[in-house]
């Protein structure tokens, strides 16, 4: 692992950098245009609430480089919370470096010594192989749920 990427808790002040990094996830993965008059609050309330998700980022000479986004869902089969992984993030000119696999490595070490944290979990897209393949290199799999949604926002 490279030693200049230390995850740490994103802040207030990072919230542009999250905002368009999510509205760059979204045109990425799914060709999709995100609101910026919903994403920016939507980052904020995030960052102001930490019941409803924590942004986790690194940094590269004092610039967010990458970001992940932790949401929690409770299981009641383990009689636990599973930690979701979501708005990963990792700029470009950034990527293949090891900074996806920092922020990982930070956020297993923090479910592993809660003790309340039955797992971690992700949903990609099917065809981002890319990604795929950073996340069954750190060690994850696939557990053969698919995803469905009604998404009332359009």
């Amino acid at each position: 692992m490279h030693t200049e990427w230390i995850p740490r808790s994103a802040r207030l002040p990072d919230a542009d950098a999250i905002a368009d990094f999510n509205r760059a996830l979204a045109r990425e993965t799914e060709g999709r245009e995100l609101d910026p008059a919903k994403i920016g609050p939507g980052v904020r309330v995030v960052l102001g609430d930490a019941t409803k998700g924590r942004y986790y980022v690194v940094e590269s000479g004092g610039v967010v480089v990458g970001q992940l986004m932790l949401t929690f869902e409770w299981s009641d089969w383990r009689n636990g919370m599973f930690w979701w992984i979501q708005s990963v993030y990792v700029r470009a000119d950034h990527r293949g470096r090891g900074v996806f696999a920092a922020l990982y490595r930070h956020v297993e070490a923090e479910a592993r010594a809660n003790p309340g944290v039955c797992g971690l979990r992700l949903y990609m897209e099917h065809e981002n192989n890319r990604a795929r393949a950073a996340y069954v290199k750190i060690g994850m799999r696939a557990p053969g749920y698919e995803v469905f949604e009604v998404d009332f926002t359009g």
